[in-house]
């Protein structure tokens, strides 16, 4: 089983980047997918969350109107479009895929923003 995070890197406040997740090793279309954050010394925070059919999406407070996320069964990945990005987005970026007791994460992907 592999989530492997790509997109990441440095951005001026305002810009844009892409994440993307790729899944192998299990069936990625039953799972439930989250993109999760997290900085240095403080807790893990959600940031969207996507049903199987993509058709059940929810976000974060904070990044709603900015970001959207989407899913491909097809080819097992996991997109995060980020834009109007600010200094607060800063965080190493994980993927989630879960489905009844089965929790697998990704090594992350990090997101700086800044001038």
């Amino acid at each position: 089983v592999q989530l492997v995070e790509s997109g990441g890197g440095m951005v001026q406040p305002g810009g844009s980047l892409r994440l993307s997740c790729q899944a192998s090793g299990f069936t990625f279309s039953r799972y439930d997918l989250t993109w999760v954050r997290q900085v240095p010394g403080k807790g893990p925070e959600w940031v969207s969350r996507i049903n199987t059919r993509g058709d059940t999406i929810y976000y974060l407070d904070s990044v709603k109107g900015r970001f959207t996320v989407s899913r491909d069964n097809a080819k097992m990945t996991l997109y995060l479009q980020m834009n109007s990005l600010k200094p607060d987005d800063t965080a190493l970026y994980y993927c989630r895929a879960r489905s009844g007791s089965y929790d697998y994460w990704g090594q992350g992907t990090q997101v700086t923003v800044s001038s």
